[in-house]
């Protein structure tokens, strides 16, 4: 493989951080690594042609398949993944107890009408509890910020739902709490609900640790937030995609590791209390690899957040694993 000057930028977690250190490299590439304390800076700079490889939030790199020629392929590489009941909030005078009570309600949304949480909790309202997003109005801006809207990406909204963007000012969770919207779907838990100052604001979940968990038994899929795309003409290049895709699964696999041989000594090393019961009961339910990479282990969960990227009418034709991942990996 001949020598190439990469561009990658991805968020420095602890998965990646070997990446960054020196401890992993991609193997016949010169690589310039690059990150931001706001990973969406990474997704503006890629889909402005500023880097090569770079981490993509999974709904933004698919909006980019409704253009004429789409840019980017995607590795099977998930860097960011999070269950996300958890990412529901309610005013605690809305009367909103169960999932099905959004129904007829205003709810606030982070960042933009279908970020990457909002299309796995909207997939799942429908699924689990039969509400679809057509029966609510959503308001979308910035949880304890205001965040302008993303000019930069496609932005469809389907009929029959009904979207504004908050104005000047506005943040969703003074809004969620003053009542003018109902709940709140956001990536960003309210500053005010985390430090107590608030009583106002509430869980949509409770306990949603537990219906999360709950939620992997019946279903086996750990969401992915993340993917890592390619520029397309890259693809052809003899062994890149493959000696990437070996470096990040090298990167995490040291992470992984650690975690393992650590928990012979009740990981010492980490400062949160009883973490070893913690890493324990993930390991009984997760698996030996339970941040998995590679199309086969993955399959499931991509092609749920497919299914209701299209059904929320984010993408205008259902795509499968075969269209978005590099042909090469499809076997991993």
């Amino acid at each position: 493989m001949a020598d190439h000057n990469l561009s990658v930028g991805v968020y420095r977690y602890e998965h990646t951080e070997p990446l960054f250190d020196g401890r992993v490299t991609i193997e016949g590439a010169s690589t310039t690594l690059e990150t931001s304390p706001l990973v969406s800076d990474l997704f503006h700079r890629m889909a402005g042609g500023e880097l090569d490889i770079a981490e993509f939030g999974l709904t933004y790199f698919l909006r980019t398949f409704d253009l004429d020629d789409s840019p980017f392929l995607a590795l099977p590489i998930f860097p960011n993944r999070n269950f996300r009941h958890s990412a529901w909030f309610v005013n605690t005078d809305s009367g909103i107890e169960r999932p099905e009570d959004l129904a007829g309600r205003t709810v606030g949304e982070f960042a933009l009408y279908g970020h990457d949480p909002g299309v796995w909790n909207k997939g799942v309202l429908a699924d689990d509890f039969g509400v679809t997003p057509d029966r609510m109005d959503w308001v979308i801006g910035g949880t304890d910020h205001p965040v302008p809207p993303f000019g930069w990406i496609p932005q469809p909204v389907p009929d029959g739902v009904r979207v504004r963007h908050t104005e000047g000012e506005q943040t969703l969770a003074a809004m969620l709490e003053g009542g003018e919207i109902d709940a709140l779907l956001s990536v960003d838990v309210p500053r005010r609900l985390l430090d107590g100052s608030t009583k106002k604001i509430r869980r949509l979940f409770p306990d949603y640790e537990a219906v999360e968990r709950d939620y992997y038994r019946r279903t086996g899929i750990f969401p992915m937030m993340h993917v890592v795309a390619i520029r397309r003409e890259l693809v052809a290049e003899p062994g890149l995609v493959e000696s990437v895709y070996r470096a990040f699964s090298q990167a995490k696999e040291i992470v992984q590791d650690r975690y393992r041989a650590n928990a012979a000594k009740q990981h010492m090393s980490v400062i949160t209390p009883w973490f070893s019961e913690l890493f324990a009961e993930n390991r009984a339910l997760l698996g030996e690899d339970w941040w998995p990479y590679g199309v086969g282990a993955n399959r499931k969960a991509v092609d749920t957040f497919l299914r209701y990227h299209y059904e929320q009418g984010l993408s205008k034709r259902l795509l499968t694993s075969e269209d978005i991942f590099v042909p090469s990996l499809l076997g991993t």
